[in-house]
């Protein structure tokens, strides 16, 4: 008997432009697990989608898609998010990635998302889903779901599979481990916040207390002091263990107050959702915010804040899923750990908007050097 079968998503006709300037492209993780406990999508559909893309996505100069090589007709693509649309980040950006393989030719079976506080049996149960409907390619976006593919893998080896944001089924023949350097673009997120702070105060807020989002607090905790070490760092988390961090706004306000009113004047949002209340409290006490995953200042549903979104950190969670997706279809499906960073244009940082043209060249400096290996990021915590 089955459990949970999942909610199908609508199709939405979006597709993330991301710009890049410090690496030739644009991209919890933020929002890597369930956040929302609602049986249906959003009603409107359109809510906190990114920008929109040109509509042929496969031949457009300005698009950051290349072309699909193969019989994309061939693919029946099935996707699984960890929480619904809307979010403005994470899955916002695996469904951009989507809907430009639909626009080049794929066909999109459905796209399903969990709920907040589910079991794992109910991530598989969604995963089988999608095959017993037709998808012969499956993307499950989100670091929870690596227990649940390992089974359904295992049953179904001529599917093939994908998973953001974990890279523990990488020995698993028929699944490939799509995974981000994020420290590296927190990295160059903590030294604008650095570059630009007046306060010589900065925060970072995070969704939920894991390791994943460490890795995020350490790139930025590390960008600030390669600046300046006497800079104060305040560091915070939505929630400790619950992923419901990812997706509560008004929690996301709360903490961001707290911080400007301590003193920061540059808060980093790793939280998903949750980000939209921290650029609320941005705009509200007059001060700064970062994004993340997408370049959040070009979003139209961010327009009323997008005026204190001084850059985003972000990690091309789209392209990654979109290159999965055209392996399948080229004949050649990629497998194990596909890495995403700086070099490969996978993460990066956003220049919308102007804020940090003026810093510009320093951030590419420090982008040479982490790229050359000068500078190696940390991806945990000091202890």
């Amino acid at each position: 008997m089955r459990i949970s079968r999942g909610t199908k998503i609508g199709s939405l006709a979006v597709a993330g432009v991301l710009t890049l300037a410090a690496c030739s492209s644009s991209g919890g993780g933020t929002g890597s697990s369930s956040s929302d406990t609602s049986s249906a999508p959003p009603s409107d559909t359109t809510a906190m989608s990114p920008s929109t893309m040109p509509s042929d996505t496969s031949s457009s100069s300005s698009s950051p898609y290349a072309p699909i090589t193969g019989d994309a007709s061939s693919v029946k693509l099935g996707v699984a998010l960890d929480g619904p649309l809307g979010d403005a980040s994470f899955n916002d950006m695996a469904h951009d990635g989507e809907e430009a393989a639909k626009t080049a030719g794929v066909d999109v079976i459905e796209e399903l998302y969990a709920t907040t506080g589910e079991p794992d049996s109910a991530k598989q149960d969604r995963l089988q889903q999608l095959i017993d409907d037709g998808a012969t390619t499956v993307v499950a976006n989100g670091f929870d779901y690596a227990t649940p593919m390992k089974a359904v893998a295992a049953a179904n080896p001529k599917v093939h599979f994908a998973i953001v944001d974990d890279d523990s089924l990488a020995k698993v023949p028929n699944v490939a481990s799509l995974v981000f350097s994020a420290e590296q673009s927190s990295f160059l997120a903590g030294a604008a916040a650095a570059l630009k702070t007046t306060s010589k105060h900065v925060a970072f807020i995070g969704g939920v207390d894991v390791p994943l989002l460490q890795t995020f607090q350490a790139g930025f905790d590390a960008g600030v002091k390669a600046v300046d070490p006497s800079i104060t760092i305040d560091d915070k988390y939505v929630e400790e263990s619950d992923y419901a961090g990812f997706n509560e706004p008004d929690k996301g306000q709360t903490i961001a107050k707290g911080l400007y009113d301590a003193g920061a004047d540059i808060i980093y949002a790793a939280a998903g959702g949750s980000g939209t209340g921290v650029f609320k409290a941005a705009k509200s006490e007059s001060k700064l915010a970062i994004g993340v995953d997408s370049d959040q200042y070009t979003i139209p549903d961010l327009a009323d804040v997008k005026s204190v979104i001084m850059t985003s950190a972000v990690k091309n969670v789209n392209i990654a899923i979109y290159n999965f997706v055209a392996s399948v279809a080229a004949g050649s499906p990629e497998t194990g750990v596909v890495s995403n960073d700086l070099k490969s244009g996978g993460v990066g940082i956003s220049y919308s908007g102007g804020a940090i043209d003026d810093i510009k060249s320093k951030l590419d400096d420090f982008t040479s050097q982490i790229e050359s290996g000068t500078i190696t990021v940390p991806t945990t915590l000091s202890k």
